[in-house]
């Protein structure tokens, strides 16, 4: 698979936005690249001021929505039978079929958005709206608002958690990050709650020793 094979932080490092817009435009059309990875790389770049953060997240986003239609066209013109014909990857090519059009069809339009956020789907997404002829005005009204959501979402969680952040969604995905996010968060909550609790019983005894001392 190409992602294995491409250092794809070290290329966005070292050529910036234009890398970005080509690796997740290629994704989104169909090409095995890590395009999320990319988008990850490039948040982080940009926390440490060798990216602007806005750019980031527009360039991502507007790549998404053109890669997305340009595997929306590829799927309708000939998709299924590219999915379906023996070759290489044949195995995995009949996998995206039986996991993604029983999706679609749960789903409907709606597919094209939580496909964004899930590794398998985000590569085929577009590749199977075209073959299932989902309307285009449809689809591209999903498409967008996924695209956005997407780039928004991870790009902000990058930018401000960092490496670790990038690290936990490419092993849990982004659904994964929020729940660790929650978690963390109600632990963090809890701690604030018992410290207050602590503090108000500590307060309390206090002006109880306070006024037998004045008796």
């Amino acid at each position: 698979m190409l992602a294995s094979l491409i250092n794809v932080t070290h290329l966005v490092e070292t050529f910036g936005y234009p890398l970005l817009f080509l690796v997740v435009m290629a994704e989104s059309s169909g090409m095995p690249v890590p395009g999320e990875t990319g988008l990850i790389a490039a948040a982080v770049a940009a926390s440490q001021g060798k990216l602007q953060i806005e750019f980031v997240i527009a360039i991502a986003a507007v790549a998404a929505i053109v890669g997305d239609n340009i595997g929306y066209q590829i799927g309708r013109k000939g998709g299924r039978w590219i999915l379906e014909r023996p070759g290489r990857f044949h195995s995995q090519r009949q996998q995206v079929l039986v996991t993604g059009e029983p999706f679609f069809e749960r789903h409907g339009p709606k597919a094209v958005f939580f496909g964004r956020f899930l590794l398998g789907l985000r590569v085929w997404a577009s590749w199977l709206a075209g073959a299932t002829h989902m309307p285009w005005r449809s689809f591209f009204l999903w498409n967008a608002t996924g695209g956005i959501c997407w780039a928004t979402a991870i790009g902000l969680a990058a930018y401000f958690l960092g490496n670790a952040a990038g690290n936990a969604i490419q092993t849990f995905g982004l659904f994964g990050l929020a729940a660790v996010l929650l978690v963390a968060g109600g632990a963090l909550l809890a701690h604030f709650r018992h410290k207050r609790h602590a503090e108000a019983a500590a307060g309390a005894g206090e002006e109880v020793e306070g006024a037998g001392g004045e008796r």
